[in-house]
């Protein structure tokens, strides 16, 4: 059926919205600067700690972090690590949390719907950008602390705790893929952020919902008692890309633990798509 807006002269529902307009106005937010100088930040501290406290190490067995300063692809790989577990978790669930609760917080939400942006456009077009900015968040981090590391500790092979080393494209290559599979396990996270945001006018609730929902899944995978059970949690596979980081990479880790991130954001997205659908915008 054909309605009066559809034979407006000029209306395009997919042009609605346009992603450039959506990504500038998330880019001059003042909590996006906010990451991006913590995720920059980060390897500097970091460098700082090292340089206070002395190079790592000891008597027990070699990890990633003992070799962080042997090179600068070693300091990447070692900031990458210690983000994983909380850091990296924060900026997704901001960027897809501060949706939809952001614009209805705002009571900007029913006006952008009367512009008119189709409901499905308005979701796709800011869950778009707000993975772009998840992305960007998951690369920034590691590229600064590849230029940080290989100005302080030198450029050369990334040397692996279980003994040999990469030479430079490997590891940068090697190092790529890390990044990537961080950030597909992170899918469950803005997920569940973004389907928070659609049922809540109240961002901050969007956002600290989704990272308790994360550290809750941290807690259970702790609990050995559960057996194989912690399997199909995403948190049992966060850190899998440290297999890619061997002489002879292992890829079973991070295919299980994409396969259970992407599952659980399937279900969360389609949830977030459905209830949007018909909720009654009044903010």
């Amino acid at each position: 059926m054909t309605t009066a807006l559809d034979a407006a002269p000029g209306y395009r529902p997919h042009r609605t919205l346009p992603l450039r307009v959506e990504a500038v106005r998330q880019l001059r937010r003042r909590r996006t600067l906010v990451v991006a100088a913590l995720l920059v930040a980060l390897p500097f501290v970091v460098a700082a700690a090292f340089a206070v406290g002395g190079e790592p190490g000891g008597d027990q067995e070699s990890t990633l972090l003992d070799t962080a300063t042997v090179s600068g692809a070693n300091f990447a790989a070692t900031c990458l690590f210690l983000a994983t577990g909380f850091l990296l978790v924060v900026p997704v669930a901001l960027f897809c949390g501060d949706t939809i609760a952001a614009e209805a917080n705002w009571s900007s939400l029913r006006y952008l719907l009367a512009a008119p942006v189709p409901r499905a456009r308005l979701l796709t077009a800011k869950l778009a950008v707000a993975l772009l900015f998840s992305a960007a968040a998951m690369a920034v981090l590691p590229l600064v602390a590849l230029g940080v590391g290989s100005v302080a500790y030198g450029w050369g092979p990334l040397v692996l705790p279980t003994g040999g080393s990469l030479g430079a494209g490997d590891a940068a290559a090697r190092l790529a893929v890390a990044v990537g599979y961080v950030f597909v396990s992170q899918l469950i996270t803005a997920a569940a952020a973004f389907w928070l945001s659609t049922v809540t006018d109240a961002p901050l609730g969007a956002v600290g919902g989704a990272i308790g929902l994360t550290i809750v899944g941290s807690i259970l995978d702790a609990i050995t008692a559960l057996g194989s059970w912690r399997e199909f949690l995403p948190a049992h596979w966060q850190f899998a890309w440290a297999d890619a980081l061997q002489p002879d990479p292992e890829w079973g880790g991070m295919i299980r633990g994409s396969a259970v991130s992407v599952a659980f954001a399937l279900v969360l997205f389609a949830l977030a798509y459905r209830g949007f659908r018909t909720k009654d915008i009044v903010s």
